[in-house]
């Protein structure tokens, strides 16, 4: 098996750097890339209540081979459940779902500021993590001044937060962000969602290292210390996005595909302009 970083998280936790995105990924669908990432030497599988598939990522896990405990489980409480007590219920109901008594993480999957919820949610978290439903807890999406927030007001630390992030918008100032408070940054659409793919300047990246377009831009999210959860649900593409540790990039590769940041490559919503 492949052997891969695991990152060291600020509750003395530790998450292995490269995982399985499932994002729009249907339960049959995730049964069998859970299984197959598994077989590949994944420990990490990334997942949502919104996403619909935490029963087919549950039989997944069960199905992949590997004993209980040895897989770090990520799942996130969606907008429609914010406030205290509903954030409770969602993190109850996604561990029913999945099958476990724990989750490894669990994060506010955005802040949604316009419903004004998301510091009881993060109150929410940070019982459930008490109460044992959640070894590490974090947020998603959350901008440098709800991250203030949430910590001004409870003093408990986010362990991570998930942002998009990829070549093209590489979000330097919120990993800045995140650093300053000890939280690590993780990708999330960290192949911009397929577009740099076919990129020239990660085409030449790869070619001079003997590998794919996206395992260049995995290798680029490790090499610049992210946390990456690449998607796909073809089985060659789940194992070629792993094996990324057989390699370095060096200080022109880095530097050419920094070169491609843009202030205006974000693919998703804003934060602090989303309505759902």
């Amino acid at each position: 098996m492949t052997e891969q970083p695991l990152v060291a998280l600020n509750d003395g936790n530790a998450i292995p750097q490269v995982g399985l995105g499932v994002w729009q990924t249907p339960n049959d669908v995730a049964v069998e890339a859970v299984k197959t990432a598994l077989e590949a030497g994944y420990r990490h599988v990334d997942t949502a209540a919104i996403y619909g598939n935490e029963d087919g990522v549950g039989e997944g896990l069960r199905a992949g081979g590997v004993p209980p405990g040895e897989v770090f489980v990520t799942t996130k409480v969606w907008n429609e459940d914010q406030g205290y007590d509903e954030a409770l219920r969602a993190a109850q109901a996604s561990l029913k779902r999945l099958g476990l008594e724990q989750v490894d993480l669990l994060l506010i999957h955005w802040p949604s500021p316009w419903r004004g919820k998301y510091l009881e949610t993060w109150k929410a978290l940070v019982q459930a993590q008490k109460d044992g439903l959640a070894r590490s807890i974090g947020v998603s999406n959350f901008e440098p001044e709800h991250l203030e927030r949430i910590v001004g007001e409870t003093g408990v630390v986010p362990v991570l937060n998930q942002i998009e992030l990829h070549p093209r918008f590489q979000q330097k100032a919120a990993r800045a962000a995140n650093a300053a408070h000890g939280v690590r940054t993780e990708s999330w659409s960290p192949l911009g969602q397929g577009r740099l793919l076919t990129d020239p300047v990660i085409a030449n990246v790869a070619r001079k290292h003997g590998v794919t377009p996206a395992q260049a831009i995995i290798r680029w999210h490790v090499d610049n210390d992210l946390i990456v959860i690449p998607k796909s649900v073809t089985p060659s593409r789940i194992r070629e996005n792993f094996e990324v540790f057989g390699f370095r990039l060096d200080a022109d590769d880095l530097a050419a595909i920094a070169a491609l940041d843009d202030p205006e490559g974000r693919i998703g919503a804003h934060p602090l302009h989303a309505k759902f």
